[in-house]
């Protein structure tokens, strides 16, 4: 998928799969003069996605125009399009999701608060409703879309996604799985952070099954979300040592703030513009040099940098 910038018009079609869906809409978009500048398509249980980058600078009707028919095309057809335009994306709208820890969301709210963000959390969605008096202290509207079981009401979250105009998705700890119906509106744009160094130790208990497996540097990933579980592009990553006698607890207490850290700076990574998608890897662009994506820099003194293969070689021809 193509990365997201400032001057590229994002379409994105959703609906139940059929044949001469992708022709109706480029057709569409060729008669308007809207050049199409990357197109990727895909189904997944039953569920078809197509999003298009375009350049709509020469077309030859205005914005409302294109939105509106793309929507009555959309109707004719029984498929939900989504249209933005750079113009629509000056000032990006986070919905943050969670369950019951608060360390991430914490960790949201105070980069929010210190204007470290360059965006706005205009919704925070749970399937349970133990983060909302943390939500209410920052004057943030909460929505609990879960049964009392914690089930999530996926119908209730893509509308109030919508109604919030949300431009990324980030979960929280959020301890849900989303459907192809959600993850393929908002792709590229959902971030999530995992208990391991993906792609080790994906699913749920990740410290759990670490402990179990006895390692020696245990992690934390924070990554896009994909139909398929825990195996998004990553963005950043932590690690940290696991001691002899680590349980459970340990582990949490060790990978907890790491996840916050991690999960922060991808959202940054995200909202600044510094990291694109391309063939289910991540690429950080030239402001990568202040994050720090993985391990710090000060850890660099501690690793050998030799031997490596060759040196010997090199020895022999000397001889």
């Amino acid at each position: 998928m193509a990365a997201l910038t400032t001057d590229v018009t994002e379409i994105t079609v959703i609906g139940d799969d059929d044949t001469g869906l992708v022709a109706n809409v480029t057709s569409l978009l060729f008669e308007r003069g809207v050049n199409i500048e990357d197109l990727d398509q895909a189904v997944r249980d039953g569920v078809f996605r197509m999003y298009l980058a375009v350049d709509t600078s020469e077309m030859v009707c205005t914005e409302g125009t294109l939105r509106e028919d793309l929507h009555e095309l959309g109707e004719d057809l029984d498929l939900d399009v989504q249209v933005r335009f750079p113009a629509d994306r000056e000032t990006q709208q986070i919905a943050v999701l969670v369950t019951k820890e608060s360390h991430c969301l914490e960790a949201l709210f105070e980069a929010w608060a210190n204007d470290e963000l360059g965006a706005d959390i205009g919704v925070v969605i749970g399937n349970h409703d133990d983060l909302q008096p943390l939500a209410e202290h920052y004057d943030v509207p909460f929505h609990d879309i879960g049964d009392e079981g914690g089930q999530q009401n996926e119908d209730r979250l893509l509308e109030l996604l919508g109604e919030y105009d949300v431009d990324l998705i980030v979960l929280a700890r959020y301890m849900r799985i989303l459907s192809p119906n959600v993850v393929f509106r908002y792709e590229d744009r959902i971030i999530n952070v995992h208990p391991s160094l993906l792609p080790a130790f994906p699913g749920a208990e990740a410290y759990r099954q670490a402990v179990e497996e006895g390692v020696r540097v245990a992690g934390v990933t924070a990554h896009y979300v994909t139909t398929d579980l825990d195996q998004g592009p990553i963005i950043t990553q932590r690690a940290f040592d696991v001691p002899d006698d680590a349980d459970l607890d340990v582990m949490k207490r060790r990978g907890q703030p790491l996840e916050a850290d991690a999960l922060l700076e991808a959202v940054q990574l995200h909202l600044n513009g510094d990291v694109s998608v391309h063939r289910g890897r991540t690429s950080v662009r030239e402001n990568g040099t202040q994050y720090q994506l993985g391990l710090p820099e000060e850890l660099d003194e501690f690793t050998p940098d030799r031997p490596v293969d060759g040196i010997g070689s090199a020895v022999a021809e000397d001889d």
